[in-house]
C-alpha cells in the first residue's frame, strides 16, 4: 500500500460514543437509512472496552463534537479506558433516555441497538434513532480536521523528570527509558513503533 493517509480523506465526523457506563471518541459513523426513526451505523474497535460495553446494553448515545469543542473531551473520552478511569466524573454530561451525553457538543442521537456485525477488527452497531436534539449550528469537526490539529488537540502535559513515550495515534503516555518490543497501545493498540520520546 502506497498511502493509507488517503482514508483520511473520506468526510466523517467526530463523536462521543457514550453507553451507561462508559464512551469513547468514534469518526465511524453513518446514516445507512431514511424514514422518521433512521438507523445510524457506528463502527467501534474490539479493543475497545466501549465496544464490550456496547454488547450488554440495548441503546447507545452520539453527541456530534464541534469545531470549538473544548479538547479536554477529546482527550477525556479518546485516551483512556473505561476499564480503569470514570470518564464521566471528568467532563460534563446530562442524561438522555439513562445515557450520558455531552452539552458541549453541537448535539446527541440516541438509538436502539437493532444489529451488529462482526469484522475483523471491528463490531459495526446498528441503531434506530429514537431521540435527537441540536444545541448549535456550528460546523461540525470533520475527521480530516481532527487529524491536521491532533498534536495541538492531544496536546499532552507529562510528568516532570520521567522519560515519556507518547503514541502518535492516540496521544496515550507511556513513562520508562524505553518502550518493550512487544508493547502495544492500551488505548488503540499500535506497536512501539508509532510512539515518540518527548523532549
Amino acid at each position: 500500500m502506497k498511502n493509507s493517509k488517503i482514508t483520511w480523506k473520506i468526510t466523517q465526523g467526530m463523536y462521543v460514543l457514550t453507553s451507561e457506563k462508559g464512551g469513547c471518541i468514534v469518526d465511524a459513523v453513518s446514516q445507512v437509512s431514511g424514514g422518521d426513526n433512521p438507523l445510524i451505523s457506528v463502527a467501534v474497535m474490539k479493543k475497545n472496552y466501549t465496544n464490550e460495553l456496547l454488547k450488554q446494553g440495548t441503546k447507545f448515545a452520539l453527541s456530534v463534537l464541534g469545531l470549538s469543542v473544548n479538547p479536554a473531551i477529546i482527550k477525556n473520552f479518546g485516551l483512556h479506558s473505561a476499564r480503569d478511569y470514570n470518564k464521566f466524573e471528568q467532563v460534563e454530561t446530562i442524561q438522555v433516555q439513562g445515557l450520558p451525553v455531552i452539552p458541549n457538543s453541537l448535539g446527541y442521537m440516541i438509538c436502539e441497538i437493532v444489529d451488529k456485525i462482526e469484522n475483523d477488527t471491528h463490531t459495526i452497531f446498528i441503531g434506530k434513532l429514537v431521540e435527537a436534539d441540536l444545541f448549535s449550528d456550528e460546523p461540525p469537526m470533520s475527521y480530516a480536521y481532527y487529524q491536521e490539529h491532533k498534536e495541538e488537540l492531544l496536546k499532552v502535559t507529562t510528568e516532570a523528570g520521567q522519560t515519556a513515550w507518547v503514541c502518535l495515534a492516540c496521544g496515550y503516555v507511556d513513562y520508562g527509558e524505553e518502550v518493550p518490543e512487544d508493547f502495544k497501545c492500551p488505548v488503540c493498540g499500535v506497536g512501539k513503533e508509532l510512539f515518540r520520546k518527548k523532549e
